[in-house]
């Protein structure tokens, strides 16, 4: 952490340390950091939104449908200022904003609240449709769901339809930490390819790697990205 004036700015190494503020039950600790290195990456070098313009209208929209074990998430935003480090410690109480689930009206920079699953991705495609519908053509959209979640049909007609619509703006990380029931022939990234996505698979911890498959082109098609991390229940 390195302070200039009045700015702090943390930087990876600072996550840890922040995520072991938030204690209590119900932390769902792997679901938290199966999404850490790709959260890092895309808050600290390919989002183009910040606490000062996470209202306008011009920014990139994050939607975290994933939203089981939020700390990587919030960590991550206190790291990057949309939110003060010192509400991370009553993460979970009461009369905390952070719950277990963000809410978007508490957690500044939340473009959604998540609670059941299946829900994000069709909100990413709905929140896409918005944009092109009032020609902002620059801000992208990008959600983030697990590899069981996409066992919702919800998610199937999303990616069906997103794929002939060339929603272009529409990036999909999907975090594969081998927790979904049903298991796909040709892996998860064959099954957005099928639709008409351009999709590639990567290692879930290696930064250059996630980042080369975040800002890859894609004309024309929406864009999917599987990240591969350590099993759940290894």
């Amino acid at each position: 952490m390195t302070t200039t004036g009045l700015t702090t700015t943390r930087g990876y190494q600072d996550l840890t340390r922040l995520m072991a503020l938030m204690t209590g039950d119900e932390k769902h600790g792997p679901a938290a950091t199966s999404t850490l290195d790709a959260l890092w990456v895309l808050y600290d070098r390919v989002l183009r939104v910040t606490p000062e313009t996470a209202g306008a209208p011009g920014r990139d929209r994050f939607l975290l449908s994933k939203g089981h074990g939020p700390m990587a998430y919030y960590a991550v935003l206190a790291s990057k200022g949309f939110l003060d480090e010192e509400l991370l410690t009553g993460f979970g109480s009461y009369a905390s904003p952070l719950g277990h689930h963000p809410d978007r009206l508490l957690v500044p920079g939340a473009e959604i609240g998540s609670g059941s699953l299946g829900h994000g991705l069709p909100l990413a495609v709905g929140t896409t449709l918005g944009l092109r519908a009032q020609r902002l053509t620059r801000p992208r959209v990008w959600v983030l769901v697990g590899d069981a979640e996409l066992d919702e049909g919800s998610n199937d007609e999303a990616i069906a339809y997103a794929g002939p619509a060339g929603l272009e703006q529409l990036h999909t990380l999907v975090i594969d930490n081998a927790s979904a029931t049903h298991r796909r022939p040709g892996g998860i990234a064959s099954r957005f390819e099928a639709a008409g996505w351009s999709a590639e698979t990567v290692d879930g911890r290696d930064h250059e790697a996630l980042y080369a498959a975040f800002t890859a082109p894609h004309p024309g098609r929406p864009r999917a990205v599987v990240a591969r991390v350590e099993p759940k229940n290894a």
